[in-house]
């Protein structure tokens, strides 16, 4: 669902199953921004937040955090929070708002 109204919002989407996948994608093609939920499989999202932070050329990346866990606060480096349930119009006014405002990466 996520994919399909970024996909419609005019964003070039790549999508990624779990946390290695991500950290491959990331680093073989630079995104604008990361929409990363905690729960991956494999590598969690904590663990992908945190590698993009030790990187040079990505912590700069605005993260918008998408999570289902109860509790959860937004962790250092996340450019927002959103909780589960999020509507596609929440989620692609919160990428389009990030990304205007050169939102803080993971690094900072």
């Amino acid at each position: 669902m996520f994919r399909m109204a970024l996909s419609f919002a005019g964003f070039d989407v790549e999508e990624a199953s779990d946390g290695y996948i991500a950290l491959h994608l990331i680093e073989q093609r630079r995104p604008n921004a990361v929409v990363l939920d905690l729960g991956l499989p494999n590598v969690s999202g904590y663990v992908v937040l945190q590698d993009l932070a030790a990187r040079a050329q990505t912590r700069d990346i605005p993260v918008i955090i998408v999570t289902a866990q109860p509790g959860v606060a937004q962790p250092p480096g996340a450019a927002c929070l959103l909780r589960k349930p999020v509507t596609p119009e929440r989620l692609v006014e919160t990428v389009r708002s990030c990304i205007a405002a050169g939102s803080s990466g993971a690094g900072r």
